[in-house]
């Protein structure tokens, strides 16, 4: 699905770009202490890769290593913005969470997720006592 969009009618696969699905995972699901995990398909019956410029990349978010990788992982679980490595990423923390304009932004993100969380569940809600409702003998 995520090539849909990529193609117009007609247009040939070839000229599909190259995609990375990366998924920064929250403990090592592969258990082998390594930062990266990249996956790619290949034929089972031959081993070939199968070279559809499609690519998968587990990250074990809790590695730490003085790697650069490493000292991502070590930034994105910091919260204070003057122990992180990579300066965009701290100037990005420092302003959301201690500057008044990125702190306002911040909590309108918050209140925004919380009232769709809210509307979410009072419509499950809705469903699941319909659904009690009609199962119910009268």
């Amino acid at each position: 699905m995520m090539d849909a969009t990529l193609l117009k009618k007609g247009d040939d696969f070839d000229n599909l770009p190259e995609t990375w699905v990366v998924f920064i995972t929250e403990n090592d699901v592969i258990g082998k202490g390594l930062p990266l995990y990249p996956v790619e398909r290949c034929f089972l019956d031959t081993g070939e890769r199968f070279e559809d410029g499609s690519h998968i990349l587990y990250v074990n978010s809790p590695y730490r290593g003085d790697t650069p990788i490493g000292k991502l992982m070590h930034d994105f679980s910091c919260t204070n913005a003057a122990d992180m490595y990579y300066a965009a990423l701290a100037d990005r923390v420092h302003f959301f969470k201690e500057n008044k304009e990125g702190i306002l932004i911040m909590c309108k993100v918050m209140e925004d997720m919380r009232k769709e969380s809210l509307k979410e569940g009072i419509k499950e809600g809705a469903i699941n006592t319909a659904k009690r409702m009609l199962q119910m003998e009268c």
